[in-house]
């Protein structure tokens, strides 16, 4: 395995669904902590969908390694936000066989 350079702080958000009141619920985003992480890009594409463009791009971010349940530990569906820019998680895996780091695979998206 190679060296790691956690040399990035990012801020681990889960998401908050509350009552709007009216039967529905409002999304929000509410900060776990912060994490440094070594973030690689990987090959982006572009993508359309209904009158909206733009590109994909897809990232591994390593970060310290954290027991499962802890709060420092990130999950699918949880998000990295790196100033205005932020990374959906889409699964997490242990990187090494002791632990000591998690591989997290995430994406961007970069509207056009």
């Amino acid at each position: 395995m190679t060296g790691v350079s956690l040399n990035r702080a990012l801020v681990l958000e889960t998401r908050m669904r509350t009552p709007d009141g009216l039967g529905g619920f409002a999304e929000t985003w509410v900060a776990r902590g912060s994490l440094w992480a070594e973030v690689v890009p990987g090959s982006g594409r572009d993508l359309a969908r209904e009158e909206v463009t733009g590109s994909l791009v897809p990232l591994r971010i390593t970060v310290r390694g954290a027991s499962v349940g802890a709060p420092s530990r990130p999950v699918a569906g949880d998000r990295f936000r790196e100033g205005a820019r932020c990374y959906q998680i889409v699964a997490v895996t242990e990187r090494d066989p002791e632990a000591r780091y998690l591989m997290c695979f995430a994406q961007e998206e970069v509207p056009a």
